[in-house]
């Protein structure tokens, strides 16, 4: 067992992740704050998923593209009577808001405000997350559908852990952050560290900006059609997408790649003498070495074996992601 990369904090917290549960920071991802009279049908316009459909309690993961598909950031969006909160990732807060405001016109009635600095956002993740939540008033939040949220005093309760696992999201304002941290871990939450979060989120297909999510991808290669609406009409990139889908044209696919030894992203997949696909993240876990990356589609899926550099890899099925219509 590979133990250089992860401590034994780390590896409890992870077992807490998917038998218990576990608490992340996520304060540093982007919070961003669409309102005005126009701001359902402006999200709609300006990204894959069916915010127009949605109603206030209710959320979605949606995908930001370029005019051809390409993937620019994975967002959650909750929808609430005057305004739609967006939580986006690390290091994309700013770009985001300068990629939306482009779009927005003078008779536009839209306002895009960054609240980052001014919210704090944790993450419950496992199985027993429940319990938490019930503990802190937001009960009637169990066992309903993923993004569905509540306010309770004067925190957004969530469902989803921002990863494969069961879990909810909290955001709230950042002078409360300290004392609900605390009370989070005195009901048996074990901290997960951003290494662990990282180690996750490459085990469960969480595509990330930079990595999986770039120029190269649009979203079907990415396997986020849970994030996309095929029924809701004209968006940017939607005809790049819809092409895709009706003449079955994605040629890529994203993967998980069980790996015998360390590798590097950006490494070039081989099949024998034959380029198949690229490496895009890399991490070492308690139960060996571990990969994402895309694979062309006529080389094959889980069960094919690769070459990653001088390293002998599996691909396998990630739960984050799927090649199929759900």
């Amino acid at each position: 067992m590979p133990t250089s990369a992860i401590n034994s904090k780390n590896a409890a917290a992870i077992h807490a992740a998917r038998e218990g549960v576990a608490v992340c920071d996520r304060s540093h991802w982007g919070r961003i704050r669409v309102s005005n009279d126009e701001h359902l049908r402006f999200l709609h316009n300006q990204s894959t998923n069916d915010f127009q459909s949605l109603k206030p309690g209710e959320g979605c993961d949606t995908v930001m593209v370029t005019s051809t598909a390409r993937t620019i950031d994975l967002v959650t969006g909750y929808v609430f009577n005057d305004a739609v909160l967006l939580l986006v990732s690390p290091h994309r807060r700013a770009f985001l808001m300068e990629w939306l405001d482009r779009y927005i016109f003078f008779a536009d009635k839209v306002t895009l405000t960054d609240v980052t600095d001014e919210t704090a956002t944790l993450s419950l993740i496992g199985p027993q997350s429940d319990a938490i939540v019930e503990k802190l008033g937001a009960g009637s939040l169990v066992g309903q559908p993923y993004g569905n949220h509540i306010l309770v005093d004067g925190i957004i309760f969530a469902v989803g852990s921002g990863l494969a696992n069961p879990g909810y999201t909290l955001i709230f304002p950042v002078a409360e952050k300290q004392k609900l941290w605390n009370q989070i871990l005195d009901h048996g939450a074990l901290e997960l560290s951003d290494r662990a979060w990282e180690m996750l989120r490459i085990l469960q297909g969480r595509p990330v900006p930079d990595l999986e999510l770039t120029d190269d991808y649009n979203p079907l290669e990415v396997g986020l059609w849970q994030t996309v609406s095929f029924n809701k009409g004209c968006y940017i990139g939607q005809e790049t997408i819809a092409r895709l889908n009706t003449y079955k044209g994605v040629k890529q696919y994203l993967w998980g790649i069980r790996l015998n030894a360390p590798a590097e992203p950006g490494t070039v997949i081989t099949l024998g003498d034959e380029k198949v696909g690229k490496l895009t993240s890399y991490t070492e876990t308690p139960d060996g070495h571990f990969g994402l990356g895309y694979i062309r589609s006529k080389a094959g899926g889980v069960g094919l074996k690769v070459e990653v550099g001088t390293s002998s890899g599996e691909i396998v099925a990630v739960p984050f992601v799927s090649h199929e219509y759900p």
